[in-house]
């Protein structure tokens, strides 16, 4: 139980360290030291309200009708001033948990994006579900959650430390009779306060402890069926071409089927846990008045002095109560620490692991004015062997087609020309300071205006509205040319041939000095093949060209041809 316990503390530290050590450390401290001066003065409103319990009810008790509208006038300050810290506490504690939110999603983002790690992570390393709820849902539960236990942590520990001392004037002794001795227990409430909250916290935690467990694997479930739902969306209209309904319903039930059957599990915990915790919350109003009325009866104090005893234990019971009361929320906290500690140590273990590879593909950017591919071995990541000793050389305005069966490596060979694929060993060298560019057969069309979408991935660039309308003309889009502004999902707006020719007109509005295509014309027909690949060879004459392709027609747009016969990592090429 302790190593599990420093295990937290470490993980938590590793996640929360950062925030408050970084440049934004000084307002961020200084926010919560606001906050928590809030949560002190919010203890000590508390403090001069359970006092007035005990002036009020006397009061009442000795009908002093002359200073019952007086002390109703005290409570009436009280309580403004109370509502007013509430407010500003709830509203500055909202303030540093979404500046914190925004710095660890900034920070997680970054980890996932540099180096390609959102790719690698899917060579490397399959543990790692769902990125994105733990980038969108977790990091917000945690800045949340974190605040406000510690929050109310701190709270509960102030709050204990000044009403046991209240509690300890207003209780007095309590003679206990054992046969023929007589025990004193001085402040004996808070000894009955300490003892019943021990007793709940320990059978909370024995009741609760599998919560912890069953919320890490909800989050898993319902992220995984979100997901699965969101796939659909994406591909729609391949799913109506297949007709796939029936399929993707039972997928969805499957997915759903986990999502149910793990919260039947939690339901059935959360019940035991709230049985006991409303039965330990109910008992706990009527437990001072049980320790407490044989003094009152006895003569040894008014009936503000019992309501006083009533409120003051009521505080030191809430306060020692936060572990029963928090539980629920301390087991999802734990649960979504345990999942951004695990994503963000997968992220830098899938970068260990690559760099560990010292054997693998080298992408290095040299002053030269080639491209060359030296001694390039492809493997596959089991250790097969897909290609073998390839070496090519290409200057400035040459088109080399890459072509042969499926599964010959294709489209493995242009990943790692992109320096995508880590396995195998070789050395590829790019000229630095050169634009390059790789268009996938897929185009990737990201949300946004068209204009955003034709200049991905550099949206900034300084080209005008004629030069784009112009380029979209000559790639046969003039129909969009008026709707550079408008916001859509272009992905589910346009077709795949029309998709690739926005591919090619961001190659003509971005005029890269190598040019990597990968079967980027296979949606279009031959005449607008054509027509695109003359575009190409006439408006970027001193590009370099490299093509993945089956069509016998893209011969003539290339002077060179690497065919990968498909066995034994056989390849041979054509001058």
């Amino acid at each position: 139980m302790a190593n599990i316990n420093r295990n937290l503390i470490r993980r938590v530290w590793a996640l929360t360290r950062e925030y408050w050590f970084s440049q934004e450390k000084w307002m961020a401290r200084g926010l919560l030291a606001v906050i928590v001066a809030l949560n002190l003065t919010h203890v000590y409103i508390l403090v001069l309200i359970t006092e007035w319990y005990n002036t009020f009810y006397n009061i009442i008790q000795n009908y002093e009708k002359d200073k019952f509208f007086g002390s109703l006038g005290e409570f009436s300050v009280l309580a403004t001033a109370n509502i007013v810290v509430v407010v500003y506490q709830l509203y500055l504690r909202q303030m540093l948990e979404i500046k914190w939110r925004r710095w660890m999603t900034d920070r997680y983002l970054n980890t996932w994006l540099d180096d390609q790690n959102f790719y690698r992570m899917q060579l490397f390393d399959k543990r790692t579900d769902n990125p994105d709820q733990r980038i969108s849902e977790d990091l917000r539960l945690f800045a949340s959650t974190t605040l406000g236990l510690s929050l109310g942590l701190l709270k509960s520990v102030v709050t204990l430390g000044s009403f046991v001392l209240v509690l300890w004037g207003l209780s007095g002794p309590l003679a206990v009779f054992l046969g023929f001795t007589t025990v004193v227990i001085p402040g004996y409430l808070v000894w009955f306060a300490l003892g019943y909250a021990i007793i709940g916290t320990w059978l909370t935690h024995k009741i609760g402890r599998p919560l912890i467990g069953l919320n890490f694997d909800q989050q898993r479930f319902e992220a995984d069926f979100r997901f699965s739902l969101v796939r659909l969306r994406e591909n729609s209209e391949s799913v109506a071409f297949y007709r796939g309904e029936e399929q993707e319903h039972a997928g969805f039930g499957r997915r759903f089927s986990r999502v149910v059957h793990n919260f039947r599990q939690l339901m059935q915990r959360q019940k035991q846990l709230t049985w006991f915790t409303a039965g330990y919350s109910q008992f706990a109003l009527i437990f001072p008045f049980l320790v407490a009325t044989p003094r009152y009866f006895a003569g040894e104090i008014k009936l503000g002095g019992l309501m006083q005893i009533s409120s003051a234990f009521g505080r030191v019971q809430d306060a020692l109560s936060f572990f029963v009361d928090s539980y629920t929320q301390l087991a999802e906290w734990r649960a979504v620490v345990n999942r951004l500690t695990g994503f963000i140590e997968n992220m830098e273990g899938v970068k260990e692991a690559a760099a560990s590879l010292e054997t693998g593909i080298q992408v290095a950017g040299y002053g030269g004015p080639t491209f060359k591919v030296r001694d390039l071995d492809v493997r596959l990541p089991n250790g097969d062997l897909l290609l073998e000793k390839v070496n090519v050389e290409l200057n400035a305005g040459d088109a080399l087609l890459v072509n042969g069966p499926s599964g010959a490596g294709k489209s493995t060979l242009m990943r790692a020309f992109a320096g995508l694929w880590p396995f195998g060993s070789g050395v590829i060298d790019i000229p630095k300071q050169q634009k390059t560019m790789f268009v996938p057969q897929k185009a990737y069309l990201p949300l946004g205006t068209l204009r955003e979408v034709l200049l991905y991935p550099d949206a900034t660039q300084s080209i005008t509205e004629s030069e784009i309308q112009e380029i979209m003309a000559q790639c046969r889009l003039e129909w969009l040319a008026d709707q550079l502004e408008r916001v859509e999902d272009w992905s589910h707006v346009l077709s795949l041939g029309e998709q690739q020719r926005i591919a090619f007109a961001r190659v003509l509005l971005q005029r890269p000095k190598w040019l990597f295509l990968d079967e980027a014309t296979s949606a279009l027909d031959e005449a607008t093949e054509k027509l695109l690949y003359k575009l190409v060879r006439e408006k970027l004459k001193d590009s370099t060209i490299v093509s993945v392709g089956h069509r016998s027609t893209l011969n003539a747009f290339h002077s060179m041809k690497l065919t990968l016969e498909g066995e034994q990592g056989k390849w041979h090429m054509l001058r």
